[in-house]
């Protein structure tokens, strides 16, 4: 099931943001339905591919990256990226040449050219 950025979750937030709140909160009803199925049917919906024991845990992850302060968890950072494009865009992207990316992260790629995040580390 594809999550950042569905269609059913965002055209609900249209009608919210409309004023529609009825009708954003039946389509969200769908799409929470939608993702219970997933998450009950076994099918793959994390994109992180990391190797680790809080993976598809969602509730889990999140606390652990509240905990350690460090970096949002991978299927939040999508759409951070997204709001925070547009503010880089003030400088002109200028800010690139001052990002590294942390070692532990090194052998690591990062592709959103679809539309959803993927990453893949060696």
């Amino acid at each position: 099931m594809k999550i950042d950025f569905n269609d059913t979750e965002c055209a609900a937030m249209e009608e919210f943001i409309k004023g529609n709140n009825e009708v954003g909160r039946d389509m969200q009803k769908k799409f929470i339905d939608d993702l219970l199925k997933t998450v009950r049917s076994g099918e793959e919906y994390c994109p992180c591919k990391q190797d680790c024991e809080i993976h598809g845990k969602c509730m889990l992850c999140v606390q652990v990256h509240r905990g350690h302060g460090n970096h949002l968890p991978f299927c939040m950072q999508l759409m951070f990226n997204k709001k925070l494009a547009s503010i880089c865009e003030l400088s002109e992207g200028s800010i690139i040449s001052h990002l590294k990316k942390p070692d532990y992260l090194e052998s690591c790629t990062y592709d959103d050219t679809d539309g959803g995040n993927k990453n893949e580390c060696v």
